[in-house]
């Protein structure tokens, strides 16, 4: 597949490409980057927007760690980590230390991935114009999810004070070609850095296909758009987004709950997954939520709180089991290779993005409850219905429910607590609490003197 074919050239093609390295063998790191031979062509240009791909889907970051350590600093007894790497400990303790090796390595390969779309962004000249485009839309796709990442985990959220004042990440549209004082950026605020996501998805959803494989589509673009939406409490631009990815006709939910997952292609529901492969790829959510058995570490626990969540007759109950040690695990990441796909964007994430988002405005409709429907009715419930609720919290409340069975183990956690103002019941932290937000990696501070740490660092 064309995929895998530019792999391949764009691996080679990041020596050149690449600014940063974290490697302690790197001994001589590069004061200068020569972009301009490498991205000489179109072909060039797209093996380079493949590489960009490629590190954004790895471990650290979509297939894993962006999930993962969103639930796990979030986390209220839901589940645990029993794992012996301290740095996802010290992040489920909510007791990060500045030199945490999990934050570090997101910060260093999302500014990574960053650089290697605004490399292909630069060379758009050179690609063919019927491609331009598509190449410009997923590259910017690429760097604005990304960017959505690292602003929610380094900085305040959207709503806790003035977006406009607090720090929020290093802002950087142009490709980093030397390492000298230039490359010394300062933290942009939390809403210049949101502008720039809702810049970049907005002209990925109007550049990009519908259809493209599976790399991103507008619908992608639009999917992720919606989510951004919601945590800004952009309530209205949230209902339409989503709306635009359900009435589009192109994704239906799976006839059942389990065959949404561990899955080695897209399934129906798929609006962006991460490509996992024998030669390529790794399933980083299924290396510490799977046991042994199922080819992972089985680092994380799930606990008797969550499984407490679901009625008895829901069918999602049936994606617990207990592994040959005896501990509980969530069945969304058993495949015992680790080459299933990494469910990034469901379906089911739009329907009840913008439920919630109808039940916010509107109250008490039959749109809300339609979407709450969707995914209750492929659980095996019973189908909602207005009577069911005696206001509109009481409706908000249940979305906020169905979120937590549903979109399980999938990275929502930390992003839900804070957009609803929520507070963890087992420590007494709130949302804005100063734990909730990583470090700027004592590596960062130590080489940029204009990045300023955040409170209680």
């Amino acid at each position: 597949m064309k995929y895998y074919n530019y792999r391949i050239i764009a691996m080679l093609l990041a020596v050149v490409l690449i600014a940063g390295c974290d490697g302690e063998l790197d001994i001589k790191p590069k004061q200068s980057i020569s972009s301009g031979v490498a991205l000489g062509d179109a072909d060039a240009v797209q093996a380079a927007l493949v590489g960009a791909y490629d590190e954004f889907t790895n471990g650290d970051l979509m297939n894993g760690d962006f999930h993962m350590h969103a639930d796990l600093l979030a986390d209220d007894g839901e589940l645990f980590w029993n794992g012996s790497f301290i740095g996802p400990r010290q992040i489920f303790n909510k007791s990060i230390l500045i030199t945490n090796g999990e934050v570090s390595e997101i910060w260093l390969e999302s500014y990574e991935t960053i650089n290697r779309a605004n490399l292909v962004l630069s060379a758009l000249d050179v690609v063919d114009a019927g491609d331009a485009g598509r190449v410009e839309g997923e590259a910017k796709f690429i760097r604005g999810v990304t960017y959505f990442f690292l602003v929610r985990f380094f900085g305040k959220d959207w709503n806790d004070g003035d977006p406009n004042s607090n720090a929020g990440v290093p802002l950087i549209t142009t490709p980093t070609s030397s390492i000298d004082a230039s490359a010394e950026v300062s933290r942009a605020t939390v809403g210049a850095v949101y502008a720039q996501v809702l810049s970049d998805l907005t002209d990925a959803a109007n550049l990009l296909p519908t259809s493209n494989g599976f790399f991103a589509t507008s619908h992608a673009a639009n999917g992720f758009l919606s989510r951004v939406y919601l945590q800004q409490g952009d309530f209205a631009n949230a209902i339409t987004t989503a709306g635009s990815v359900i009435s589009s006709g192109a994704f239906g939910l799976t006839s059942n709950y389990a065959d949404a997952f561990n899955s080695t292609s897209n399934t129906s529901e798929d609006i962006f997954a991460s490509q996992v492969s024998a030669q390529d790829g790794a399933n980083g959510l299924n290396t510490f939520y799977a046991p042994p058995e199922n080819g992972g570490r089985g680092d994380i626990d799930i606990t008797n709180v969550h499984l407490a969540l679901y009625d008895a007759s829901d069918d999602r109950l049936n994606m617990f089991y207990n592994d040959q040690a005896g501990a509980q695990r969530t069945g969304k990441w058993t495949d015992a290779t680790g080459n299933d796909n990494v469910n990034v964007l469901r379906l089911a994430e739009m329907y009840l993005n913008r439920g919630e988002a109808i039940a916010r405005t509107q109250g008490l409709v039959q749109g809300a409850i339609d979407d709450l429907n969707a995914t209750r009715v492929r659980a095996g419930l019973t189908m909602a219905t207005l009577g069911d609720f005696a206001s509109q919290q009481e409706l908000i409340d249940e979305f906020l429910l169905e979120r937590r069975r549903e979109l399980a183990f999938e990275g929502f956690t930390l992003g839900d607590l804070k957009r609803t103002q929520g507070t963890l019941t087992n420590s007494g932290l709130a949302w804005n609490a100063d734990a909730l937000v990583f470090p700027i990696p004592d590596r960062e501070m130590d080489i940029n003197p204009n990045l300023v740490q955040n409170p209680g660092y």
